[in-house]
């Protein structure tokens, strides 16, 4: 935990990003510049380690606390819940596509523990379109009334997806509309259009997570005003996205899905900022994983392929990400000179050789060969057998990380690789396929930088006849601008920062989509006394 000294005005801000091994903090002033940081150790519930380092940072400032005017999190919340199965609401799932899709009913491949969990029940109702707009069926509103009547209020939220969704949403509207006035406007509904991308499964399968995780988003978002209320500060509280932008309480309480990649993303950001690069390979480095990713143009590179989390295929926005089970907190076996997957998380400080415990790590690998590794702390003594298999276990680790290089780089020479994380001390000074390793200062923090300096941002797709290109990037760009201002952007800033075209197969004319990325500063915003409380209440615009 450390402190420089700052400039007057209140133009600070905290960034926090809960990783599983420690949750970091730091305070940025106006230019960027890290003043204070810390790393505290992840607890249980996550809410405690965000307290104690939000605490300590602020401490760090002293009576400056009040320049503070931001407070961004990263965090894993979301992700624990649909893993481990709790906290999760009941939902109430509506198709949009009879008779087309009737093959493949909702939540198809699902896990059935997590499906049960979920599930309160599914219809596949008439509506939905196809690629020209034509719609598939006639929307049938009576049946959507008996199914919820059916259900007897057995269910805590609605999701609500149909077929071509993204480009012609006036049917999942309409049907919002329709769940409010039957059942209430308390009841939150998700609709696909504004959580995922084309390609029906995926997205259906993104907006009944986003659906059944409306009672984490309820909790966290509370818990985070009531941390930053427990320290008396007068700032806005905003949440990392997958995309390495930022969006505001309410938003965030209405797509707590969108949080789920925000870890990674917050790296690569950050990383971009503290080594100045705008295109380079980023390597985290943790207590239990390493995670690789690219920066293009100063933003994380997004993947194109599904994503599965929990088990559940998705393909809402998320960095291109690859994890390697290699930490510092990583337990190497001795007799085969090797580390395993199994981490000691954050029971490093204790359990490591190199804190007097009784386990093997590769922090203490690292320290064979570099005594310094963790200043104040130095391994016992070795055998000979153990430093050569904690020798065999480094090499092993490099070499992974040297093979993830060139994977992550799709072929292309000449880029920098950036190395952050506490356990940056794992990556060799030069590795094959980087054309240099760059350490920047305070990368340690790397992911909590990333968070505090995050732009908000917005998404649009649109699927359009090739004629029809320039019209379709129009409006695919005024609804991008228009989400990144629902997500806290200042509507004098915001700006297009992507425009990506990809011809459609198998349409019966040329036919692109056409996908806009959209990001500008934050605005200047009065923060509420229960953002959180208000924020389920109402169909998202």
């Amino acid at each position: 935990m450390n402190a420089a000294p700052i400039n007057s005005g209140r133009d600070l801000s905290v960034g926090v990003d809960v990783g599983g091994t420690n949750t970091d903090a730091v305070v940025l002033d106006g230019a960027g510049g890290v003043v204070a940081w810390t790393k505290q150790p992840t607890t249980a519930d996550v809410t405690g380690g965000v307290r104690a380092a939000l605490a300590a940072v602020l401490h760090d400032i002293g009576e400056r606390r009040h320049q503070v005017s931001r407070v961004m999190l990263g965090t894993t919340h979301a992700t624990n819940a649909i893993v481990r199965r709790r906290d999760l609401g009941r939902v109430a799932v509506v198709r949009l596509g009879a008779p087309a899709s009737t093959g493949y009913p909702p939540l198809v491949g699902w896990p059935a523990d997590l499906r049960d969990t979920v599930l309160a029940g599914a219809l596949l109702a008439g509506g939905g379109h196809l690629v020209d707009g034509h719609p598939i069926s006639p929307l049938d509103p009576g049946a959507i009334r008996r199914f919820l009547d059916g259900l007897e209020g057995r269910f805590d939220a609605v999701a609500v997806c149909g077929i071509f969704g993204p480009s012609f949403p006036e049917q999942e509207l309409e049907v919002a509309a329709l769940v409010h006035d039957h059942v209430g406007v308390d009841v939150p509904v998700s609709l696909s259009h504004e959580v995922g991308a084309l390609g029906l499964l995926e997205r259906e399968n993104a907006t009944v997570l986003n659906a059944a995780l409306h009672r984490v988003a309820r909790d966290v978002t509370n818990a985070l005003v009531t941390v930053v209320d427990e320290e008396g500060l007068d700032a806005a509280p905003f949440f990392a996205q997958n995309d390495g932008t930022l969006m505001a309480l309410d938003y965030a309480a209405r797509y707590p899905v969108l949080t789920i990649g925000s870890g990674p993303a917050n790296s690569i950001r950050g990383a971009a900022r503290l080594s100045g690069a705008d295109d380079a390979i980023i390597v985290d480095v943790g207590g239990t994983t390493s995670d690789l990713g690219v920066l293009t143009g100063a933003f994380p590179r997004e993947s194109t392929l599904p994503r599965e989390i929990g088990g559940v295929r998705t393909n809402f926005r998320m960095p291109d990400i690859l994890s390697l089970g290699l930490g510092g907190g990583s337990i190497v076996d001795l007799e085969r000179g090797v580390p395993l997957t199994d981490s000691v998380g954050h029971r490093i400080s204790t359990e490591a050789l190199l804190f007097g415990g009784p386990t093997a790590t590769l922090t203490d690998a690292a320290a064979v060969g570099a005594p310094a590794t963790i200043p104040g702390h130095a391994l016992p003594t070795l055998d000979a057998a153990t430093g050569a298999a904690l020798g065999r276990a480094l090499q092993v680790a490099h070499d992974r990380i040297e093979s993830a290089v060139e994977r992550m780089s799709l072929g292309r020479v000449g880029l920098p690789l950036v190395v952050v994380g506490g356990g940056g001390f794992l990556v060799p000074d030069t590795v094959s396929g980087a054309s240099e390793v760059v350490r920047p200062q305070r990368g340690d923090v790397a992911n909590a930088v990333g968070a505090a300096i995050a732009l908000a941002g917005g998404r649009a797709d649109q699927l359009c006849d090739v004629a029809d290109r320039s019209a379709a990037i129009d409006a695919a760009s005024r609804q991008a601008v228009d989400r990144a201002i629902q997500a806290g952007a200042d509507p004098r800033a915001v700006e297009v920062v992507d425009v990506l075209e990809t011809p459609i197969s198998y349409s019966t004319r040329p036919t692109l989509k056409v996908s806009v990325k959209a990001a500008g500063p934050l605005a200047r915003i009065e923060r509420t006394s229960s953002p959180a409380l208000s924020a389920t209440k109402g169909t998202p615009s």
